[in-house]
């Protein structure tokens, strides 16, 4: 199949735009790899450092450089479910390895902090700023010089684009992400989202809630609504640094444990000791990257890889920009309705075709780069296969040539809607990002006079008093990057859907973060540049009205010009960026990027 034109155009400007440095960037991981397995080239006392605890057989293998060494860096702990299972992976990782003619050393342990628990509270302003925090971590537990792959063990939010960024500062070497699976299906969402809408308007109590939310979130594995995390899981896959239909397979099952296993008999093969040396630096090119950004848009995945993949690509050179995002998104079939855009889950996903009829249905379509290089074969196209067990291995199978379920997944023939779930807006409050794909379209224009806020608490508090029972544009600014670390605001979803169910016109605008769970209500998010930095948001009043068209791609306050830049910025809130160790995320504040460079502090 053709490429489409748009997918074609618009990666020949990533090409171009990124040539520079994309070019410097393979320049420097070539002269890693000419240097060859670098343990074999250190000093005698560096070297029995490395191998002082290993076993007999792994210190004969080591003290050589003809037998492969695998990293395996992990985001274990056992109080996130979707990181508890990962607790047998090395024991798992290192019997295939050593089976393979191998070793495997565990390189060391990322934080993996939990958006879920820290919503609405001082440690989700510590949330963004984890993504860089895994990735420099990471990046420590490959400086050893002793390894020749590596096996990054993660699962949700910030962590696997960490453990990418980390791996791309070693781009020499190949790298598989190994995910755990989610856990198995609990309180339906729509029934979820319904409770959070009556403790919000306060018809039922906090017992009630919780006994909602604990029936949701339940066992070990990660959460089953399509938020950031099985963003993350679907989006490895489609970029190549899954094995193929590992994504959401669940945790505690043979077929879990044999791809485990898969993974650790394939990075040997992708070594420069192997036969098929494919390194992490150079599979994630241009194509990969506009992959990730069709399999996003073409799932309605979560908000937070606006920033995400825009820092990944960084990472290994290539420049992507939220201008490539509204371009694809344009001719982006919606092909799945998952929570928060429907109410299935990625368990009903995965059981009606899941990645693997996907990913075959954007390459049919021309809107995937087949040519692709991945972990798991040569292209793309192993992709559309399915894993099984034979004879307590994996082997892969053609993949499913229908959906299962239309309700949850559609063929490009027949989507849930002819563009992509997030689009781009921009006026004079700036760009920012719009997950349109859960919002209804008769929801997505509006209209209103603002009500300025500079906290998430303050405008729940206008909500509880009765202040926002009106059509309205909250605009909660001065939760931007600079600011706070650019915390996420779902526990604002829902009074505002509350407001929109009584059948007010509402919407947000904000340079803050909403969750992958975002929902039903119009919101700007990510205004960049943010209000700390200057932005426009610090000059908008209440009472000002704010267009939001989100299909049209406007965001503006419907202030004259020269007035607009007349007024002196609003003052943000006191400091109170100190307790829950926020004051040692100063230094990141100060030399943070914006919003649409990724929000990171390595190339900001």
């Amino acid at each position: 199949m053709a490429l489409h034109p748009v997918l074609a155009a618009v990666t020949r400007r990533v090409v171009e735009r990124s040539a520079g440095p994309r070019g410097a960037y393979l320049k420097r991981i070539g002269e890693a790899r000419s240097q060859g397995p670098v343990r074999g080239g250190m000093g005698c006392a560096n070297l029995a450092h490395g191998f002082a605890a290993c076993g007999v057989q792994d210190k004969l293998w080591l003290r050589g450089d003809a037998t492969p060494n695998i990293a395996i860096v992990s985001a274990y702990n056992d109080m996130l479910s979707a990181h508890q299972p990962l607790h047998e992976y090395p024991d798992i990782l290192k019997s295939a390895i050593r089976a393979g003619g191998g070793t495997a050393q565990f390189a060391g342990g990322v934080p993996a902090m939990c958006d879920g628990i820290t919503q609405g509270r001082a440690g989700m302003e510590l949330s963004l700023f984890s993504r860089d925090v895994v990735a420099m971590a990471t990046a420590v537990a490959l400086s050893h010089d002793m390894f020749d792959g590596a096996l990054l063990l993660g699962v949700c939010d910030k962590i696997v684009p960490g453990l990418v960024i980390g791996a791309l500062s070693f781009g020499h070497l190949p790298a598989i992400l190994v995910p755990a699976g989610p856990m198995a299906s609990g309180l339906p969402n729509g029934e979820k989202a319904k409770v959070r809408k009556r403790y919000a308007a306060g018809e039922i109590g906090r017992e009630q809630l919780l006994a909602a939310e604990a029936a949701s979130y339940h066992s070990p594995g990660t959460c089953t609504f399509y938020g950031t995390a099985n963003s993350n899981q679907l989006l490895m896959e489609v970029m190549g640094l899954h094995l193929p239909g590992a994504s959401f397979v669940p945790p505690g099952t043979k077929l879990r444990d044999g791809l485990t296993e898969a993974a650790g008999r394939r990075i040997l093969k992708l070594t420069d000791l192997g036969d098929g040396y494919t390194p992490i630096g150079e599979l994630l090119d241009e194509r990969a990257f506009v992959n990730g950004v069709v399999a996003l848009l073409a799932t309605g995945g979560s908000t937070n890889h606006t920033l995400h993949l825009v820092a990944m690509a960084a990472a290994a050179g290539i420049e992507l920009t939220w201008d490539d995002f509204d371009e694809l998104s344009k001719v982006t079939p919606l092909l799945t309705s998952l929570y928060p855009n429907g109410t299935a889950d990625v368990n009903h996903f995965h059981a009606a075709g899941g990645t693997a009829f996907l990913i075959g249905e954007l390459i049919d379509a021309g809107l995937l780069h087949e040519d692709a290089r991945t972990v798991g074969g040569d292209t793309l196209a192993a992709y559309r296969n399915v894993p099984e067990l034979a004879g307590g291995k994996v082997e892969w199978r053609e993949g499913p040539g229908a959906s299962g379920d239309t309700d949850v997944l559609r063929p490009a023939a027949e989507p849930f809607d002819t563009h992509g779930g997030l689009h781009t807006v921009r006026g004079n409050l700036g760009r920012a990002v719009v997950k349109v794909s859960a919002v209804r379209p008769e929801h997505r224009t509006i209209e209103a006079p603002a009500r300025v806020f500079d906290s998430q608490e303050a405008l729940q508090e206008a909500f509880a008093a009765g202040e926002l029972d009106r059509d309205v544009v909250a605009v909660v600014r001065n939760q931007g990057p600079r600011a706070n670390g650019m915390p996420e605001l779902h526990r604002l979803t829902p009074p505002l859907s509350v407001l929109q169910d009584r059948g007010h016109r509402v919407a947000l605008v904000t340079d803050g973060r909403m969750s992958g769970a975002s929902g039903a209500v119009p919101a700007a998010i990510h205004v960049s540049p943010e209000a700390a930095a200057g932005g426009p948001l610090a000059r908008v009043r209440d009472g000002d009205v704010v267009r939001l068209d989100a299909d049209a791609g406007v965001l503006k306050v419907l202030v004259p010009d020269e007035e607009l830049a007349a007024r002196e910025p609003a003052q943000g809130p006191p400091d109170q960026t100190y307790g829950t160790g926020r004051e040692l995320f100063q230094a990141f504040r100060n030399v943070v990027g914006p919003a649409e460079r990724g929000a990171g502090v390595f190339s900001s």
